[in-house]
């Protein structure tokens, strides 16, 4: 029996490879491209980012495009599997290109500029989440079995590389301007939304039912309340470092969990379920979940801390300019993209011919082998060490990435490949989103012991006044770490209001504002949160190596089995 798409010619499902690759390489680069781009953003809306009012603004145009991710891509990809994977796709590759251009020009200053950001980039995020929950249902729809993992192994590639091609790209545009991070969507976007609009169809089976209301209401705001809480919790309260204690987070994650435990029970009761609990009885859907959701928080952190640490820390100490660290921390960061994209096509091929739960597992641990070296490096490291531990990181990533996924999508029924596409987008989106409160967390924690006390005693000692040098040195941890991210010198930013700078001699003013004083001062602290999150991150790629195991025998190799069975003689009489 032939494969549907070839009804539509061999040529369609290259056709559908490139289309989806592009998607999802541009859905994934929006979701970095801004974070790096953040100096620029703020500059060009006037826009204070050490303000405490606007540390929210800062936390939300990171996590809002996250969010919205992590919350829709079920939604969509059961409306994909009701109404035609290829539709819900093309709708939108549009409006993903019409937001891009919003977004472009913001026509307000401060606070309204920044809302006028947050609110457009929720709906770059809907039309993201259309493009992804849907591109992997499509390309299984087009391929055939013995070669999905090689077409799953390009298309998750892709989305990974854009994340971290993102840094660099967003260095780059917003040294011309920052709307250009918006701009360099529009004339992609236009060219292969009307590509899809005239080439791709759908060939799989649609599943038919209704939309489940109450399942997409409970799943859509509990999970954004917990998310949302994870935002507040990031912030100070009262008398402390973070706001983990504040009433409205605590109200938040109960309320969230308990929407999502009403989630469940109507899922299970519902004749048309948003989700089908079902699958949960697939090993290799479970733990090949499972596994992606804790190598996802382990990477969505690493890449926050790793940007921090270059930024803040390693690049002042070796000469560069507060301003243009945003840029070289991405550039600095290749060696992972290269890991990325050496890894993932290999693995994905090879998990057509092997099987899948041998070369995720080995992905994991070698995720994790990467995190402990990390963990050993000085604060000023030798960089081609630091090269060659994050291009491993890319290397394992990719060996896990391609495999899991073929694995997760060959294990289901073909009428619904989009929402298991949905729900695997939803575990790695909301393992990315709760990473930055957890290595956040972790890293404030790490701060908050001895950085007030360092930053105190080592202003005073370059001369400034004990109220001023007391005053800067209550600086939240959290805002340290986003001034660093942000590339912005907070001593110097800090000292200037309060006219301490021209009471100081010429020599105190050079070291203060230079590119050491504050470097020096954080690189003891900041070793301390380092050692505990990559500790953690490792500790995460372990437990993704167990889950992997258990995922079963190999599931994802019908090209091996179908050259054995061409290669046994015939028992025919």
């Amino acid at each position: 029996m032939s494969h549907p798409s070839q009804a539509l010619g061999d040529r369609y499902k290259w056709t559908a490879l490139t289309n989806t690759t592009a998607a999802v390489f541009m859905s994934a680069l929006d979701g970095s491209i801004v974070l790096i781009a953040l100096p620029a953003i703020f500059r060009g809306i006037h826009l204070d980012p050490l303000a405490p009012g606007n540390i929210a603004y800062l936390l939300w145009m990171i996590m809002g495009y996250r969010l919205v991710q992590a919350v829709l891509v079920v939604t969509v990809g059961r409306l994909g599997d009701m109404y035609g994977r290829v539709r819900i796709y093309n709708s939108g590759f549009a409006v993903f290109t019409f937001a891009s251009i919003l977004l472009s020009f913001d026509p307000y200053d401060g606070g309204h500029g920044a809302m006028w950001l947050i609110g457009w980039r929720v709906l770059q995020a809907v039309g993201g989440s259309m493009l992804t929950a849907n591109s992997a249902a499509i390309l299984v729809d087009a391929f055939p079995r013995e070669q999905r993992g090689f077409a799953l192994g390009i298309n998750q590639v892709a989305a990974l590389a854009g994340m971290f091609i993102g840094l660099v790209a967003g260095g780059l545009l917003a040294a011309w301007d920052w709307r250009a991070v918006f701009w360099v969507n529009v004339p992609v976007g236009v060219f292969f939304t009307l590509w899809a609009y005239r080439t791709l169809r759908d060939t799989g089976k649609r599943g038919g039912g209704r939309i489940d209301w109450w399942g997409n209401i409970t799943f859509a705001v509990g999970l954004s309340a917990v998310l949302i809480a994870v935002t507040f919790g990031l912030q100070p309260y009262g008398g402390h470092t973070m706001g983990w204690t504040n009433p409205l987070v605590v109200a938040l994650v109960v309320g969230g969990l308990a929407l999502l435990a009403a989630f469940v029970v109507i899922e299970r009761r519902a004749t048309s379920p948003m989700i089908q609990l079902g699958l949960f009885r697939l090993r290799a859907f479970t733990f090949g979940n499972l596994a992606g959701l804790a190598i996802s928080i382990g990477r969505g952190g690493m890449q926050f801390v790793l940007i921090i640490w270059l930024q803040g820390i390693w690049l002042p100490l070796h000469g560069y300019d507060y301003s243009d660290t945003p840029l070289w921390a991405g550039i600095f960061m290749l060696p992972l993209t290269a890991g990325f994209l050496a890894a993932g096509p290999v693995s994905g091929y090879l998990s057509d011919r092997i099987g899948s739960r041998g070369l995720a597992t080995g992905g994991a641990l070698l995720f994790g082998a990467s995190f402990l070296g990390l963990m050993l490096l000085p604060i000023d490291f030798s960089y081609w060490i630091f090269a060659l531990l994050i291009a491993l990181n890319g290397i394992a990533s990719g060996m896990f990435a391609s495999p899991n996924s073929s694995s997760i999508m060959g294990s289901v029924p073909d009428e619904l490949r989009g929402v298991a596409s949905g729900m695997r987008a939803t575990f790695q989106n909301s393992g990315t989103a709760v990473s930055i409160g957890v290595f956040f967390s972790l890293m404030i924690a790490g701060l908050a012991s001895s950085l007030p006390h360092t930053l105190t005693s080592g202003l005073q000692q370059q001369g400034v006044p004990a109220h001023v040098a007391a005053q800067v040195g209550g600086l939240p941890p959290v805002s340290s770490l986003f001034a660093a991210q942000l590339g912005v010198n907070p001593v110097q930013h800090l000292l200037e209001p309060t006219g301490t700078l021209a009471r100081l001699t010429a020599a105190q003013r050079q070291t203060l504002t230079g590119h050491e004083f504050f470097p020096d001062l954080i690189s003891g602290p900041f070793h301390s949160g380092l050692v505990i999150v990559f500790a953690f991150g490792a500790v995460l790629a372990f437990l993704a190596a167990v889950a992997s195991m258990l995922r079963g025998a190999n599931p994802a190799a019908p090209g091996r089995e179908r050259r054995k069975r061409e290669h046994q003689p015939s028992t025919a009489p």
